[in-house]
């Protein structure tokens, strides 16, 4: 089995929510942390009692695969400009999941894709977001360049570029992918699964 890569590129750029909100959205008051009655952790509330969650962002991609390889595009911008990873981006509102997908890939690799089944859900607490990766059959369009992408290339099981990756949610989605063909070894399992809520630290965003 191919190794490990020994560098995560996603931890040399930062993601978070962004800088916590000042006012409240409901009432426009000032916003201080609180731990509510019977909570376990500070919330931000105004003091109408208006509580603004703060809550992970939901990311789709596919990985979109003809005649058994797989195609990866290559950032055109930060963070990871240069790198490969599926297409992807933030659902939107109103927006299905597997909707949302097929809407980013054909944005970034100009592939018209059939969504098809659920690699895995991929959780990153410290970046706060949650990723969907789906299977997709590549039924039209040619592979080009699109929005935020320089290069698309279509690779074979045993070419993924596992050190040119861009994420870590992409890799554990392509080994994922890789194990669940014909003849491949179990489902990957990432070597870390982060627990809790542990200090801010860089993290990904996908595109």
């Amino acid at each position: 089995m191919t190794p490990m890569p020994q560098r995560d590129a996603s931890a040399d750029y930062p993601l978070t929510l962004g800088e916590d909100p000042a006012f409240c959205p409901a009432c426009g008051q000032a916003l201080v942390e609180r731990v509510l009655e019977e909570d376990h952790r500070p919330r931000l509330v105004c003091p109408d009692g208006h509580v603004t969650w703060r809550n992970p962002r939901v990311v789709v991609g596919t990985l979109p695969v003809r005649d058994g390889r797989v195609f990866l595009a290559r950032r055109s911008i930060e963070p990871a400009v240069g790198r490969w990873t599926y297409p992807g981006g933030y659902l939107e509102v109103g927006e299905a999941a597997q909707e949302g997908a097929r809407r980013e890939t054909e944005e970034e690799t100009r592939l018209l894709v059939e969504v098809g089944r659920l690699i895995g859900a991929y959780s990153r607490p410290s970046a706060g977001v949650v990723t969907l990766v789906y299977e997709a059959a590549v039924v039209g369009g040619e592979a080009l360049p699109g929005v935020e992408t320089a290069e698309v290339r279509a690779f074979g099981p045993d070419e993924i570029p596992w050190s040119e990756l861009a994420f870590t949610t992409a890799e554990s989605a392509l080994r994922d992918w890789v194990a669940s063909l014909p003849g491949r070894g179990p489902r990957h399992v990432p070597e870390l699964y982060v627990t809790g809520d542990p200090p801010e630290e860089p993290g990904e965003t996908p595109g």
